[in-house]
């Protein structure tokens, strides 16, 4: 739904309230035209069930608000005295219209000092759950968010089974667009392994469907930092779709909300007014190598002749390999840094190591699947990032970069008839970018399915920046040695080696359960 959609949804929200409750106003001594004013309505009715005033912002956020209003309708009527089983569940399972039937019906009266503790165990349980519930959502939503490595897209510089803490507030935390899902979980529910959100994902349908007009517009709150290059970003997927992950075609159509898309881990090569460049797999920025800083580790492929002799596996260890195998005729394919590469050359029995590269020469599967470029994922560009405000020329050459993004990311009806290129129902030949793009790709270069597949990344599909590692899990081990003690409570960024702040958490922990223990011996 549009915003100007969104309000109207509000307001009949807002008579159906007052239709619902202004006789329980007036029973709790307050004016029926109370109970008809947008927000001073829900702050009234705080005061008369006696629950804080700050309850109404809750009303108003996304998935929260799932929570907030059932629990609003039972406090409503049992403040009138309706505290039976058959109650609370009657007004849940008739999405609070429940509350009309005590409105006019029941002869009702206010309890105004009413107990607020759970008349049982079960419910003082339950009240406990769903408010932890409301708080953690608050949190993954807002402000920290769990996230696990799933590739090996990073290696090196992430392990697969890192487990991350991604923060939504240096970014900006977005707010969620679909209104209507499971809450701290993504796109599927676990076990269940179904879609945890409601939303019509047929393309026939998904315009149309009213389901999908409960979508709110794209809404972030200010951050404090902006993607600085070669940062690493949690985002989600432009091209992914409930159908097909690996269809990266530039004219075919999105089946998933933005905010549902499969959640990745890349570094930010290239931010909004870069040009980007990759030459014999080596990354340039405005005509310029890139560089990084000792925590990068960018990785590629290698053949390594052995002539046949095998290398130790503590050889391996040594030299950090982490992925590759043998080849039939004995010698090896090993995936490494530059600096590992010269180490594993002079190992004894190693005769030479060549790095694996693409010639320049088109690779089908690169971004913007124009055969004429000449493009593949070692050699590739130079491509313009897109800048929000900045004015492009629109040519029969450049609308395979921009297509998807002019239609798809930005929301534009377009028509391309041979050398004619209609926006919106005018003839154009600029364009004028609404927000900002970057191009994301994997460290381990030559085994990432990354920007080069599915081109730019838009700004309102940015999830987060992930800040500290508080568990590493490898899964190759047995026992405690499946813990990787030296990567828990790491920090993602920085320059040096990761220092591990375990103990120091471990000294936190420890101190507040003493100091808890002696408050607790001295008011006894």
């Amino acid at each position: 739904m549009t915003l100007s959609q969104w309000l109207l949804f509000f307001l009949i929200i807002q008579v159906i309230h007052f239709l619902a409750t202004w006789k329980l106003y007036v029973k709790a001594g307050r004016q029926a035209w109370e109970a008809a004013i947008p927000v001073y309505n829900a702050i009234v009715l705080m005061q008369i069930i006696n629950r804080p005033k700050w309850w109404v912002i809750l009303l108003f956020i996304p998935v929260i608000n799932l929570f907030m209003f059932p629990i609003i309708w039972v406090e409503t009527i049992r403040s009138f005295g309706r505290n039976s089983r058959l109650d609370t569940i009657l007004v849940i399972v008739t999405f609070g219209f429940y509350i009309y039937y005590v409105n006019y019906i029941l002869d009702v009266e206010y309890i105004k000092d009413r107990s607020l503790t759970p008349k049982s165990a079960a419910g003082e349980w339950i009240s406990s759950i769903v408010f932890a519930i409301i708080a953690a959502t608050l949190v993954h939503t807002y402000v920290m968010q769990p996230y696990t490595i799933p590739s090996s897209s990073l290696e090196k510089t992430l392990l697969i089974g890192d487990f991350l803490f991604v923060s939504k507030f240096h970014y900006g935390a977005r707010v969620p667009m679909t209104t209507i899902a499971a809450p701290m979980v993504h796109d599927t529910i676990p076990l269940l392994k179904k879609k945890s959100y409601l939303f019509n994902d047929h393309i026939e349908e998904k315009e149309t469907s009213w389901l999908n007009k409960f979508q709110l517009p794209y809404l972030r709150i200010p951050g404090f930092q902006k993607i600085k290059r070669n940062s690493i970003v949690v985002f989600n997927q432009p091209a992914d779709t409930l159908l097909d992950m690996n269809d990266f075609h530039p004219k075919r159509n999105y089946y998933k909300p933005i905010d549902k898309k499969t959640n990745l881990v890349k570094r930010c090569v290239a931010i909004a007014g870069d040009s980007l460049e990759i030459r014999d797999g080596y990354i340039y920025i405005n005509g310029k190598r890139t560089t990084y800083n000792d925590r990068a580790k960018i990785q590629y492929n290698f053949y390594v002749n052995t002539e046949g002799k095998p290398l130790h596996p503590s050889a391996l260890n040594r030299y950090g390999v982490r992925e590759g195998y043998r080849l039939q005729d004995g010698n090896y394919r090993l995936t490494l840094t530059d600096k590992e590469a010269e180490l594993v050359a002079k190992d004894s029995n190693v005769k030479s190591v060549t790095k694996s590269m693409q010639a320049k020469g088109f690779d089908g599967g690169v971004f913007p699947h124009v055969p004429s470029l000449g493009w593949n994922t070692d050699n590739f560009g130079p491509l313009y990032i897109p800048k929000k405000g900045v004015t492009v020329k629109l040519t029969k050459e450049s609308m395979p970069f921009y297509t998807r993004l002019i239609r798809e990311y930005e929301g534009n009806n377009l028509i391309i008839n041979g050398d004619e290129i209609m926006i919106n129902g005018k003839y154009v030949d600029t364009y004028t970018f609404k927000q900002d793009y970057y191009w994301m790709m994997g460290d381990n270069r030559q085994n990432s399915l990354d920007a080069r597949a599915w081109g730019y990344v838009p700004f309102d599909h940015v999830v987060g920046k992930p800040v500290l590692i508080w568990m590493s899990w490898e899964t190759n081990e047995k026992g405690m040695k499946k813990v990787r003690w030296d990567r828990l409570f790491t920090t993602v960024g920085g320059e040096g080696q990761p220092v591990s702040y375990f103990k120091f958490f471990i000294g936190a922990v420890l101190l507040w359960f003493v100091v808890g223990f002696f408050r607790k011996k001295k008011k006894a």
